[in-house]
């Protein structure tokens, strides 16, 4: 996995970034409403993912610097499922889904900004152990502030265990498939940067 590939993912797109901060604003109101009404799980899942989309723009100091508008939109599903009432978008694979693609984002974000470089190997195996030890925090975060705050928590340790069965196979299929995404970006790199060099070479032969 490039780090071309990756970076690419944060581009200078206008019709992006109107999208995606549309879906940043919408993701706040509802960490807000979440936050009034005492939803300290869902506030802290807003608040992670309004964090990270910011992140970009802030960073490189341009408001159209921003992640495409589909990854947010997947990341967000959970909480946008949650005011839709869509059980669909609020379930284990689909809030696993979005966890993969949070630990997708962090992985884009330290290639980014940071010295960190990944392979493509290793970039699945860090989306699917991201997204297990997400689900083994936010198991451990429920279960620290359910007897405080009334916060439900499957009493059957089959159930929470179920939960990193689904976080595993989750986190490893989007792992996979997020490779798969860079890999043909890269094929799409090396293609029109083929297409460019080809005139120039035609005076030389």
């Amino acid at each position: 996995m490039s780090r071309a590939s990756l970076t690419k993912l944060i581009a200078d797109d206008r019709s992006n970034a109107v999208v995606a901060w549309l879906l940043v604003v919408a993701i706040a109101l509802i960490g807000l409403g979440e936050f009034v009404t005492g939803g300290i799980l869902w506030t802290t899942f807003a608040v992670i993912l309004v964090a990270l989309a910011l992140l970009p723009p802030l960073t490189v100091q341009s408001p159209v610097a921003m992640l495409p508008w589909e990854v947010l939109l997947l990341a967000a599903l959970p909480v946008l499922g949650m005011v839709l009432e869509a059980d669909r978008l609020t379930g284990n694979f689909t809030s696993y889904l979005s966890v993969a693609t949070i630990a997708l984002v962090i992985a884009v974000e330290l290639q980014a900004f940071t010295t960190v470089r990944m392979t493509p190997g290793f970039a699945v195996i860090f989306v699917a152990v991201t997204t297990m030890a997400a689900a083994a925090l936010w198991a451990l975060f429920r279960w620290s502030v359910s007897g405080l705050l009334g916060v439900p928590f499957p009493s059957d340790h089959d159930a929470v265990m179920w939960e990193f069965v689904y976080s595993a196979a989750t986190g490893l299929g989007a792992g996979i498939v997020f490779e798969l995404y860079f890999r043909r970006l890269g094929r799409l790199e090396q293609y029109e940067t083929g297409d460019e060099a080809s005139p120039a070479e035609g005076p030389d032969a």
